[in-house]
């Protein structure tokens, strides 16, 4: 039996992704007056993701708990829409997005932070406000790949959801740099154009690889579950 319910974890970490959010949101920083605001940062956009995610799975256990027994088939109809729509998030956005911003901040982080995440933030942004949102996304998607099985879409329809995201995303990056004439990451300025080029083919493949490890993660999790022990000889 599990020490803490999943349904509880789940709670937990919806509230935690809120007071990311609101705590965030509060920090009067000057890229957040500027066009496209915070909307501008995938980190954000992950966070609304993440919040929104865990606030489905949320609203799935209390729609499963008022549910159960009933024999409201109606009610069991909507939830089974809930459920697919719990599990297209996590395959198409919640996982490979929240590993993506996460993987990708603190490898450019670590070779020089002043390209990703320039020490004057730390004048805006507390350390444990940056890992909310930069380091606790990952394990955070971990639970819950680990504590309910979700159903993936075939592949085809989740790597173009996917690829849709990511080209939509280095779109509006690419169209705020034409408006504002700056990029949104720093390190951005210091590349020419066809180094641009080829690290946005490169998140985008990135991507479609995070997708394609979440499908084989969470197949081998609940294979593995639901394979039955081997039987010692005689």
């Amino acid at each position: 039996m599990a020490l803490v319910p999943c349904q509880v974890l789940r709670v937990a970490i919806l509230l935690s992704y809120c007071s990311i959010l609101c705590n965030y949101k509060a920090i009067e920083m000057p890229s957040h007056q500027t066009y496209g605001g915070s909307w501008k940062f995938l980190t954000f956009i992950d966070l609304v993701i993440q919040a929104v995610f865990f606030g489905i799975c949320v609203l799935t256990d209390l729609s499963s708990l008022l549910t159960r027994g009933s024999g409201n088939q109606e009610q069991e109809r909507q939830l089974r829409k809930l459920i697919s729509l719990r599990d297209w998030m996590l395959a198409v956005l919640a996982f490979p997005v929240g590993v993506f911003v996460v993987a990708v901040f603190w490898i450019i982080y670590a070779y020089d932070r002043e390209m990703i995440y320039p020490k004057l933030l730390d004048n805006f942004i507390p350390g444990w406000l940056n890992h909310g949102m930069h380091t606790t996304v990952l394990p955070f998607i971990l639970i819950e790949m680990r504590t309910s099985h979700h159903a993936y879409p075939s592949r085809s329809s989740g790597l173009t959801a996917i690829c849709t995201f990511s080209v939509g995303y280095i779109l509006w990056v690419c169209w705020i740099h034409h408006v504002t004439g700056m990029w949104v990451y720093p390190f951005l300025e210091h590349i020419g154009p066809g180094a641009r080029i080829i690290f946005f083919g490169f998140t985008t493949i990135l991507m479609n690889f995070l997708y394609l490890l979440g499908e084989v993660l969470n197949s081998y999790i609940w294979d593995t579950q639901k394979k039955p022990p081997s039987r010692q000889g005689t």
